[in-house]
């Protein structure tokens, strides 16, 4: 784990507010924070050169786009050295279904978010992980049937609390 970067209540609402809005201009995100246009300006570079802040992007609806489905697996890999995980790391990393995975602890080892336009593109995909010999023992899929309606917040406020008291 990273050491946890040092942020203040400012920060803190330059982060929540860009959470919420994105677009907006450095005007508009230094009068929500409470800051002159200058300080939010370099406060924002300076989350942003920390790394903090990975980048901009749009919530795109994707049902407005056409059928796809949203499908979790659950993938246990053969053997736990750590050139091993590398090479299934690698792998999912060259599928753009696979929009997000997770090395977790439990059953299994892995867990997928993978988006795809059917389930027949989804049971291809998986297929060809199994055929290119990434170092799957088994998985075992989720199909989403419905999700909620907007994207969640991160809890900001309570992660910056909780390090604050470590």
């Amino acid at each position: 784990m990273c050491p946890a970067v040092s942020l203040d209540r400012f920060d803190l609402k330059i982060l929540a507010h860009l959470e919420r809005e994105g677009r907006c201009s450095n005007v508009e995100l230094a009068d929500a924070v409470g800051l002159s246009q200058s300080p939010c300006l370099v406060r924002t570079k300076r989350l942003q050169e920390l790394g903090v802040i990975r980048g901009y992007g749009a919530d795109i609806a994707l049902e407005k786009l056409g059928n796809h489905v949203t499908v979790f697996s659950e993938v246990t890999i053969s053997s736990h050295r750590p050139p091993d995980f590398r090479k299934f790391e690698e792998a999912v990393d060259g599928h753009r279904e696979i929009v997000e995975w997770f090395n977790v602890s439990g059953g299994y080892d892995y867990l997928l978010k993978i988006v795809a336009p059917s389930v027949a593109h989804f049971q291809e995909l998986m297929e060809r992980l199994l055929q290119d010999d990434v170092g799957i023992e088994k998985f075992t899929s989720r199909i989403v049937l419905r999700q909620s309606s907007g994207k969640r917040r991160y809890p900001l406020n309570l992660i910056a609390a909780q390090r604050d008291r470590a």
